[in-house]
């Protein structure tokens, strides 16, 4: 018999469920859903234990950095791979969380630019083909660049030759994990913005093929300044149900779908809430969320403030302090991740209305 509980909110909302829904968390080989989180760790020479270990305790079972192409060519045409993303990569597997390791930006050897030309395509796909294989399965989702269409998220050539930077990089990735030991890794390409999502960049990985060489569409959803009462998570949700309808009916397949990057800033300015409203805005999301079919996952950006400046918007994304002190979000993640992670949604005996958000999860015996 399933264990049952149901999480309510309206509108402006509550979370009073919140509480006794993380009272009875399940254990499943896999998870109903990932829940993630960005780190900002591979790159910076740290002691790791302390971070990824809270990292674990708040219940996240992923993480996502960087393997930053600049850093892997330390040399015109030498490549290697650093002490610290090694250690990195084996610290969180000790704490049973799955690693999201993006390849890409650029390097000064090769003109500062995007491989979108033979000149720069070559070396990127040999800093790929080497980072892969030297790395294999210790990685489990490879993501194959970070937010292509920032600059320009309706220019169409951006987008095709991103396309074609997929075609070229993903049976690269693939043939260098298919032996390697332990499950094989997956492949993730897209990191669309906002903007990209309303201008259409996924199409031309659709139409071109690309996103069948892949095994999921990720996306960055951004929404803490939308305009015109669109930046809160129900509004949220209803704009990323009616993408993944898009993407769903534009592929004629239920295409995976990961939101690699999703935060809600607490600074002191224009886009930025309160760090209690913050932790509340991110329980919503992630509830949220698993109402839409074929989200496989969401990473919470990040996991702790890059900076002090209290009105920096980019200093305070993070659910722990610069000094690894706890904001209200990382208390509030400690009591929903066993749900949202675990848990089953349940689509039938759940309500999704314009005032009225009433979920159910089930848990298995």
């Amino acid at each position: 018999m399933a264990a049952q509980n149901a999480f309510s909110c309206r509108t402006i909302a509550c979370l009073a469920l919140l509480a006794c829904l993380s009272n009875t968390p399940a254990v499943h080989a896999e998870p109903a859903f990932i829940v993630g989180v960005g780190t900002h760790l591979m790159n910076v020479d740290i002691p790791l234990q302390k971070p990824l270990m809270l990292t674990a305790e708040a219940g996240f079972n992923s993480v996502r950095d960087d393997i930053f192409w600049s850093t892997a060519e330390f040399a015109p045409h030498h490549l290697r791979i650093t002490p610290q993303w090694r250690n990195y990569l084996r610290t969180a597997k000790d704490q049973n969380m799955s690693r999201v390791a993006i390849l890409g930006y650029s390097t000064y050897f090769h003109d500062n630019a995007k491989p979108r030309t033979p000149k720069v395509m070559k070396p990127f796909l040999n800093y790929a083909d080497y980072v892969t294989r030297q790395l294999g399965n210790r990685v489990s989702f490879y993501e194959i660049w970070n937010e292509w269409d920032l600059e320009a998220p309706k220019d169409r050539q951006l987008a095709l030759d991103y396309a074609k930077l997929v075609q070229k990089t993903a049976p690269v990735i693939r043939k260098n994990t298919r032996n390697a030991i332990g499950p094989q890794a997956k492949i993730l390409a897209g990191a669309v913005t906002p903007g990209g999502m309303d201008f259409g960049f996924a199409d031309p990985l659709i139409e071109s093929g690309a996103l069948d060489l892949v095994d999921g569409l990720s996306v960055h959803p951004y929404a803490h300044c939308a305009a015109n009462d669109s930046n809160t998570p129900e509004a949220w949700v209803r704009w990323i149900a009616g993408y993944e309808q898009h993407i769903r009916q534009k592929a004629g397949r239920a295409v995976p779908i990961y939101l690699t990057e999703m935060g809600w800033p607490s600074h002191q300015g224009a886009c930025g809430k309160s760090e209690t409203t913050q932790a509340l805005y991110m329980a919503r999301l992630y509830f949220l969320a698993r109402t839409v079919p074929n989200v496989k996952g969401m990473w919470w950006y990040d996991l702790f403030n890059d900076g002090p400046n209290r009105r920096d918007q980019e200093h305070n994304f993070g659910l722990l302090n610069e000094d690894l002190s706890p904001k209200p979000a990382y208390t509030m993640m400690k009591a929903i991740a066993p749900v949202v992670r675990d848990f089953t949604y349940d689509a039938q005996a759940s309500t999704l209305t314009q005032d009225l958000y009433q979920l159910y999860f089930d848990k298995g015996d």
